[in-house]
């Protein structure tokens, strides 16, 4: 019997609503002030806050916090501008929070 293969996805740790796919993870190698985050290319079901001007490891940014649209949990941020040059890729890009996020495995049907 063959086995079932799901997508890997990841879901908010407090409601388990998905909000990201394994497959959008640009890199594993983001730090947020709670540990470890990873960098996505995109995300659902999270509503973007208001836009503000964050002092963050790799310098200024603009930022807007995203929150889980079931529980309303932040569960990262979204890069609105980055000012140097070197950190463009960032931009309309999401980093989640490792410790906010949970992976689970979507059975396939």
């Amino acid at each position: 019997m063959a086995e079932a293969i799901g997508r890997r996805i990841y879901s908010c740790v407090t409601c388990r609503n998905h909000v990201a796919l394994h497959d959008d993870i640009v890199s594993k190698s983001f730090h947020a002030q709670g540990g470890r985050a990873f960098l996505f290319s995109h995300v659902v079901n999270v509503v973007v806050g208001c836009e503000e001007e964050r002092n963050l490891m790799t310098g200024v940014h603009t930022v807007a916090d995203a929150s889980c649209c079931g529980c309303k949990e932040v569960v990262g941020w979204k890069y609105i501008k980055a000012f140097d040059e070197s950190q463009k890729y960032k931009e309309g890009k999401f980093v989640l929070e490792r410790y906010k996020i949970v992976e689970e495995k979507e059975d396939s049907w």
